[in-house]
């Protein structure tokens, strides 16, 4: 198992124990892919997940950079196109750095703006 697919799975369950209810896994479009849309209460997440095995180059959240939040906020919206009533949003970044071969998990909520 690659450690992205890995580090998704330890997501999936940790935000499960937070109370997330997931919708979609790796939703794909031709521009680009969101790792996870779950839904915190009434508010829809579009989570990405950013997995490292080292801290050489920073943690994992740092990964996402002002590119891929672009990338993510417009794969976003082509996913709120489907849905006839648009809840309230937010983007979540999910970061994990495996340390001695165990995951540490930081959730960031509202990570960044559209």
């Amino acid at each position: 198992m690659k450690l992205g697919e890995k580090g998704e799975g330890v997501a999936v369950k940790y935000l499960r124990k937070k109370g997330y209810k997931i919708i979609v896994q790796n939703f794909k479009t031709s521009i680009g892919e969101i790792d996870i849309i779950a839904r915190d209460g009434d508010t829809l997440a579009f989570i990405e997940v950013k997995t490292r095995e080292s801290i050489e180059f920073g943690q994992p959240f740092e990964a996402v950079n002002r590119f891929k939040k672009r990338k993510i906020v417009n794969v976003a919206t082509l996913y709120l196109k489907k849905l006839k009533n648009i809840p309230p949003c937010r983007f979540d970044v999910v970061s994990i750095y495996y340390a001695n071969g165990k995951p540490e998990v930081d959730l960031i909520t509202d990570a960044f703006e559209a």
